[in-house]
């Protein structure tokens, strides 16, 4: 039917690489080639999963003649069964004259109460009052909410096209687009225990059409995120960046157990509720339901924003007295129109969101995890595999089933999270956490390494804190602190986590460093004028102090030295029972500005030295400046004024000066002083005292 379309893609394979032989073994008759499924794409009007599962039918093999044989197959389906432009009428011609036709197409179904029967609309034939039998329409409810690929069976009824408003198109049977597999939990546990962690992320990113080598580690983490709505229930998330990134491709093509909602009208009714009838909506019947170009959607009602509020608080909604549980998740993608700095710097990165929910800080506050779209890049065909991955059809009824599983209880008592996450916050780490760690580990059997642990924390806080500054952004003071970190066992050192979009290179933030870490500012001298430095302090088995510096300066050296001795005489005062000498310190110097020489450093590296030793960061925000004489005294600084105005240009919130120079300071501008808090100290240990975290 139609004329023949030639496979423009070679049949032969691709060298096999590890990967591809792991999966081969691991998931034999589950896998399929996933460039053979790119080759349809454009050619037919139906989504990558529907070719994906005539390909896993037909060509789940490595064997390049079972794979060209089933190809030829599908390739034939693909063909007679989907209705391309212009061949409508076709297809109507041949169910006339053969009785029934099969196609493939999106099927969905609405109640006519003046005949009291049901309707299904066929798109690509043009029909929208297709007879069909209750109890089809019962066992497949979700036609009726936005509908589903299926093979369908459609008979034509001569007799019936000559009665009056006859109805002579009737679905008499259909095939949803999708596997129920008994037993594949099992199939992939158990495949799962062949692959390291790393090779099954990547052969998750190849079973949803991506190739992990062309992506940098970070994209690849944002790509697993995206996976989260399909294995944990009532999840929200928002991911917003550039033009192209494949947001909406997950939610489009890979799953039939998710629904994309278009810009535009979304009515209360379609998405969770008919109040007439009482047939439930999207949330009800799909497991992700995503809003693509977000900006452009709006509710029908003026409640509409306050029902999907109360939804992605509760997972529950309201018909009259009756409360309905639903456990779909919903996403929310859209676009910047311009880069995500000059986003920040003209308001926030909810920004791109409808009016009634861009400075919403209550809507914002349900949102779980916002993915950082601008660190995917834009998609082009070097960016999909042409290698081996699950068949859509597997992985997407995995992920619908993991979504009853928990893998919080394999981690309590694991990870203590921070003082600064309140109640919700926690909550959304946690729904994050779990979900990551059920993609990772399919099988609830096997236990979870603290890398992987930490690795999911790290991601599901940094998605987090992104929500949390936008709402410090508008100005809630309930948001103001963004300080999100952890602790790994009971004993672990507290670690804090970024956003790296808030974060500059050259700049002081205001997040605490990881101990050992400090921000300096060297006072300069005859030869050049105050600059920032970053002292790193790394503590390991042995004795002494190195530099990691290949040729460090001699002033550096020196302040090194004095910081040593400093910690050697007044080791009791200031790292209490810990003995340095038991200890090799390593350190390392950064410099930022055209200063170089590291001179009068002491202080700081002092610092460093004690931060690594207690385990124990420094506050953040924090620039400290000082040096030291081998006596134990302080330095005086000649320069305050020009000392603290560089810690204004560099980001610097707090600045620790020894208390000498109060009085040089009281020529600092009150623009300048207005933004920044000064804090003297006498002698070393004071200092500490002041500099360390709360």
């Amino acid at each position: 039917m139609g004329e023949r379309v030639e496979l423009t893609v070679s049949t032969d394979l691709h060298p096999l690489d590890e990967l591809d032989r792991l999966a081969a073994e691991a998931f034999d008759g589950y896998i399929v080639r996933k460039d053979l499924a790119l080759r349809f794409k454009g050619q037919y009007p139906v989504p990558t999963y529907v070719g994906e599962f005539l390909l896993g039918r037909y060509c789940a093999s490595t064997d390049p003649a079972e794979i060209a044989e089933g190809l030829q197959i599908v390739e034939t389906q693909m063909r007679e069964r989907t209705v391309r432009a212009g061949e409508a009428e076709l297809f109507k011609s041949r169910a006339r004259e053969k009785g029934a036709v099969k196609l493939i197409d999106l099927v969905t179904a609405r109640l006519d109460a003046k005949t009291d029967a049901y309707l299904v609309s066929l798109p690509s034939l043009q029909l929208s009052d297709v007879r069909i039998e209750a109890d089809l329409v019962s066992s497949n409810e979700r036609m009726l909410t936005g509908g589903f690929y299926a093979e369908v069976q459609l008979e034509y009824d001569a007799i019936i096209a000559q009665e009056k408003n006859g109805r002579p198109f009737g679905v008499v049977g259909l095939r949803p687009i999708q596997l129920s597999k008994q037993g594949i939990m099992d199939t992939v546990a158990e495949g799962r225990r062949a692959f390291t962690v790393e090779q099954w992320k990547h052969l998750l990113l190849r079973s949803v059409g991506f190739e992990p080598a062309a992506f940098s580690p970070r994209a690849q983490d944002i790509l697993l995120l995206r996976m989260i709505p399909f294995v944990e229930r009532n999840f929200n998330a928002v991911e917003l960046g550039p033009r192209g990134t494949g947001k909406s491709h997950l939610y489009q093509q890979v799953s039939p157990y998710a629904h994309l909602v278009s810009g535009g009208k979304a009515t209360v009714a379609r998405m969770f509720v008919n109040n007439a009838n009482g047939q439930r909506g999207l949330v009800y019947q799909y497991d992700v339901v995503c809003f693509d170009e977000v900006s452009g959607v709006s509710f029908d009602s003026k409640d509409g924003v306050n029902i999907m509020k109360g939804y992605m608080e509760s997972g529950e909604f309201s018909r009259g007295k009756e409360s309905i549980r639903a456990f779909g998740s919903i996403v929310l993608v859209g676009n910047f129109d311009v880069d995500v700095e000059h986003q920040q710097r003209i308001g926030h990165l909810f920004g791109p969101l409808p009016p009634e929910m861009r400075n919403d800080t209550a809507f914002m506050d349900r949102i779980h995890a916002y993915l950082p779209g601008w660190d995917v890049p834009k998609m082009d065909r070097s960016l999909f595999t042409s290698h081996f991955g699950l068949v859509s059809d597997v992985l997407s009824e995995v992920w619908s089933r993991l979504r009853d599983e928990n893998r919080l209880q394999a981690i309590q008592g694991r990870v203590q999270y921070g003082g600064a996450l309140s109640g919700r916050d926690t909550t959304a780490v946690n729904r994050t956490v779990n979900g990551l760690l059920k993609l990772l580990y399919p099988d609830r059997a096997t236990p979870i390494a603290d890398e992987d642990l930490e690795w999911a924390v790290r991601l599901a806080m940094e998605c987090r804190r992104r929500v949390k500054e936008q709402q410090k952004r508008i100005g809630s003071a309930e948001f103001r602190n963004t300080h999100f970190s952890y602790q790994l066992g009971e004993d672990g050192v507290e670690r804090f986590v970024v956003t790296p979009e808030l974060q500059s290179e050259d700049a002081i933030g205001n997040d605490p460093l990881p101990p050992g870490q400090v921000w300096a500012i060297s006072g300069g001298g005859q030869d050049e004028g105050p600059g920032l430095f970053r002292v790193d302090v790394a503590e390991g088995p042995g004795s002494g102090v190195r530099i990691a510096n290949v040729q460090s300066p001699g002033p550096f050296r020196e302040s090194v030295r004095f910081a040593q001795e400093n910690l050697y005489a007044h080791a009791k005062e200031l790292v209490g029972d810990r003995d340095p000498r038991q200890h090799e310190l390593t350190v390392q110097l950064r410099a930022f500005d055209a200063a170089r020489s590291g001179s009068g450093l002491g202080l700081p590296t002092l610092l460093a030295y004690c931060g690594a030793l207690l385990s124990r960061s420094l506050k953040g925000g924090l620039a400290a400046v000082g040096g030291l004489n081998l006596g134990g005294g302080l330095d005086p600084v000649y320069n305050a004024v020009g000392i603290a105005e560089l810690a204004v240009e560099k980001g610097a919130e707090t600045l620790l000066i020894p208390i000498s120079a109060r009085r040089q300071l009281n020529d600092l501008s009150d623009e300048m002083a207005a933004k920044i808090t000064i804090l003297y100290y006498t002698d070393a240990r004071d200092a500490l005292l002041k500099a360390l975290t709360d």
